[in-house]
C-alpha cells in the first residue's frame, strides 16, 4: 500500500510540474530559449575558460559579500574598541574599522569569508585582464564583436573601481593612506578638482561621509552595473557565437565544439567548484589585508612600506616616477606630478582600449566578419603592441614598490627610480621590436616545416650521390593552420594630392602588414582556404556540436 501511495504521489508531482511548465511556456519563450541554449556549441580549448574564471570569481564575490554586509557597519562615528582582539582594546576608532575587526575575530568564520572575498576580488580582476589579453592577441575583438569588447573594457574599469571601494571600506591605516592619495588626485584636476574633492569627501580630507558613500557604491550601484553588463556580455556571446581556432572543419561560417548539455555544463560546473575550492584554500593558508596589524586610520600617520593592491599598483608607480613638476598660472597651481600619472595616464589607457578595434579596422580597411582566431605570430605588429603595453605596465607596477625594492636590494631609492624611468622609455619599444621579430621568425619556421618537413636526425644519400638529412612530413594540423590563415596586405600607397588623413592611413597600413611570410599553395589549397575564410552571409550561421 505504501508503494502504491508513493507511485501516486510521484505521478501527481510529475503532473504538477508538467502543468506548471506548460503554463509558463504559453506565456514566455521557455522552450525556444532552452532549445537554443542547450544546442549552443562551446569550443573546447582551455583559453576560452578564462572568461568563465572571471564569471565564477564574481559569483564567489557576490556570495561572500552578502555575508559580510550582515556584519559590517559603514559608519565613521568614533567609538572605543572593546572586542576580543586585546592589542586594540581601549583604542578609539571608527565604527567601520571596529566592525571589520569584529568580523575577523568575533564572527564565526568571518575572517575566512573576508579573506575569500579579498582573494576572489584579486582573481576577478586578474582573470578579466588575462581574458582581455586573450581576446586582443587572437583578434576576437573584430567585427561583429566590437560591442562585446567595449563591454569587457567597461567591466574591467568598473571592477577596478569596485575593488578600490572595497579596499577603502575598513578605514584602517593602509586604506586611509590610499584615500589620502585619491583626495590629492581628485584635487589635482584643474579648475574643478577642489570642488569635486569637497563634494565627494563632504569637505576637507578625511571628512565624515566618504565611507558610507563608498559602501553604497560597493554593495549596490557598481555590483548592479557589473551584473547588468555580465548578462549583456553573455547574451552577445550566445548570439554572436564563440570564435574558434583554425582547424579542419572549422570555418568562418560555423562553430565546432561541445554542446551546452551535458559536456560543457559538466566542465563548467567543475570549474566553478574548483574556483571556489581554490579560493577557500588560499584564504585559509595565505593571510591577506590584516587590518588589525595596520591599526585604525589617523590623518597624521602613514604605514611604512604602504602598497596598494596590484591592480592599482601601476598608478602608484607612475606617481613615484613622475618628476615634481608644477606650474602656477592665473592664480592656480597645476600639479603635473599628480595630474599626468594619475589622471591623464589612466584616461589615455582606457581611451586606447576602447578605441583600438575601431582604429585597427580603419587602418587595415577590414570590413568583413571574423569568427576564426588569429595566431599571435600571424599578426606581429598587433602582438608587439600588446607585449609592449604589458612590459610598460610591469615597469610601472615594479616602480610602485621602489622603496621596498630599494630596501631589499640595498640600493639607493633615487637610483632605482631613475632605472625605472629609463626602463619605461626604452623597455616597451625594445619589447615591441623583439616580439615582432620573434613572430616573423616563427612564421618562417612554420613555412620551412610545411615545405621541407620535420627533421628526423637520419642521414641518407640521394640517387645522385648527395648526402643530407631526411625529413618527415609536417603534421597535418600545422600545414592546415599555416595555409588557412589570413595574410592581409597593406592598403595601396596614397595617391598624389590625397588628404593627410588618407596618407596617414596608408602609412599605418603599410607598417602593419608590409612584413609577412607568404607560402606557395596549390590551386586546390587556395580554393579550400577561400572557402574556410569566406565571411558568413546575412543568414544565421550554423552551430556544429562535435566532440
Amino acid at each position: 500500500m505504501l508503494e502504491r501511495r508513493g507511485r501516486r504521489t510521484a505521478a501527481r508531482r510529475r503532473e504538477a510540474a508538467v502543468t506548471g511548465y506548460e503554463a509558463v511556456d504559453r506565456r514566455l519563450p521557455v522552450s525556444e530559449a532552452a532549445r537554443a541554449l542547450l544546442r549552443k556549441a562551446f569550443p573546447d580549448h582551455w583559453s576560452f575558460l578564462l572568461g568563465e574564471l572571471a564569471l565564477y570569481s564574481f559569483v564567489v564575490l557576490v556570495l561572500t559579500g552578502v555575508f559580510l554586509t550582515l556584519f559590517f557597519d559603514p559608519s565613521m562615528v568614533e567609538t572605543v574598541y572593546r572586542g576580543s582582539h586585546a592589542p586594540l582594546r581601549g583604542q578609539r576608532m571608527t565604527q567601520a574599522y571596529a566592525s571589520t575587526v569584529g568580523v575577523s575575530f568575533d564572527v564565526r568564520g568571518g575572517l575566512l569569508v573576508r579573506q575569500i572575498h579579498h582573494w576572489a576580488a584579486l582573481v576577478f580582476l586578474a582573470s578579466i585582464g588575462v581574458h582581455l589579453l586573450r581576446v586582443f592577441f587572437t583578434g576576437a575583438f573584430r567585427r561583429p564583436r566590437e560591442a562585446n569588447w567595449v563591454i569587457g573594457v567597461t567591466l574591467f574599469l568598473l571592477a577596478l573601481l569596485e575593488g578600490f571601494c572595497g579596499y577603502s571600506l575598513p578605514d584602517d591605516l593602509l586604506s586611509g593612506t590610499g584615500l589620502r592619495t585619491a583626495f590629492t588626485i581628485v584635487s589635482s584636476i584643474p579648475v574643478v578638482g577642489t570642488y569635486l574633492a569637497f563634494f565627494v569627501w563632504g569637505g576637507q580630507f578625511p571628512g565624515h561621509v566618504l565611507i558610507p558613500r563608498l559602501y553604497i557604491l560597493h554593495v549596490l550601484l557598481i555590483p548592479g552595473l557589473l551584473l547588468a553588463l555580465v548578462v549583456a556580455h553573455l547574451v552577445l556571446v550566445v548570439y554572436l557565437k564563440h570564435t574558434q581556432w583554425s582547424a579542419r572543419g572549422r570555418t568562418n561560417r560555423n562553430v565546432v565544439g561541445q554542446p551546452m548539455f551535458p559536456q560543457f555544463a559538466a566542465k563548467s560546473t567543475g570549474l566553478l567548484l574548483m574556483v571556489f575550492g581554490a579560493l577557500t584554500v588560499l584564504a585559509a593558508v595565505a593571510q591577506i589585508n590584516p587590518v588589525w596589524v595596520y591599526g585604525p586610520f589617523n590623518a597624521d600617520q602613514v604605514s611604512t612600506g604602504a602598497q596598494p593592491d596590484w591592480y592599482v599598483g601601476f598608478l602608484e608607480g607612475a606617481l613615484r616616477m613622475m618628476p615634481p613638476w608644477e606650474t602656477d598660472f592665473a592664480g592656480h597651481t597645476v600639479m603635473w606630478n599628480v595630474l599626468v600619472p594619475a589622471v591623464v595616464l589612466p584616461g589615455v589607457l582606457f581611451v586606447v582600449l576602447y578605441m583600438y578595434p575601431f582604429f585597427e579596422k580603419w587602418v587595415t580597411g577590414d570590413r568583413v566578419e571574423h569568427h576564426l582566431c588569429d595566431r599571435p605570430r600571424d599578426r606581429p605588429v598587433r602582438t608587439g603592441l600588446g607585449v609592449a603595453a604589458v612590459v610598460g605596465y610591469a615597469v610601472l607596477l615594479l616602480a610602485g614598490g621602489n622603496d621596498v625594492a630599494a630596501h631589499s636590494l640595498k640600493l639607493d631609492v633615487n637610483t632605482l627610480t631613475w632605472i625605472f624611468r629609463v626602463s619605461l622609455v626604452l623597455a616597451p619599444p625594445a619589447a615591441f621590436w623583439l616580439t615582432r621579430r620573434v613572430c616573423l621568425a616563427l612564421q618562417f619556421r612554420d613555412r620551412r616545416r610545411v615545405e621541407e618537413g620535420d627533421e628526423t636526425g637520419e642521414i641518407g644519400q640521394s640517387v645522385f650521390g648527395g648526402i643530407g638529412e631526411r625529413h618527415s612530413p609536417a603534421p597535418g594540423a600545422l600545414r592546415y593552420r599555416f595555409v588557412v590563415r589570413e595574410t592581409p596586405g597593406p592598403l595601396p600607397p596614397a595617391r598624389a594630392g590625397e588628404r593627410r588623413r588618407g596618407r596617414l592611413r596608408s602609412a599605418l597600413s603599410s607598417w602593419y602588414y608590409r612584413d609577412r611570410v607568404e607560402t606557395t599553395v596549390t590551386p586546390e589549397q587556395d580554393r579550400r582556404r577561400e572557402e574556410a575564410l569566406t565571411a558568413p552571409s546575412a543568414s544565421p550561421w550554423s552551430d556544429e556540436d562535435r566532440d
